[in-house]
């Protein structure tokens, strides 16, 4: 995932899914980042080639946990 965006009380990442990749292994996937990360769907992108740009958010934390990747 690249460099986010921090705004008020919420941290913002973009994240590219190419055109290749169902549905399933989309939620799949998104659904990993909001167990393990506490990320949520803010919004989702379409585009003419199949690629799909999904913005996750979450609620900015004081202390990160260690040993966790973000």
């Amino acid at each position: 995932m690249s460099d986010g965006v921090i705004d008020g009380e919420w941290e913002y990442r973009p994240l590219r899914l190419p055109p290749g990749v169902s549905r399933l292994t989309a939620a799949t996937q998104l659904a990993i980042h909001a167990e393990f990360s506490g990320w949520e769907l803010s919004n989702v992108r379409l585009y003419a080639d199949g690629t799909r740009k999904v913005w996750l958010r979450r609620k900015r934390r004081k202390n990160p946990l260690p040993g966790l990747i973000t």
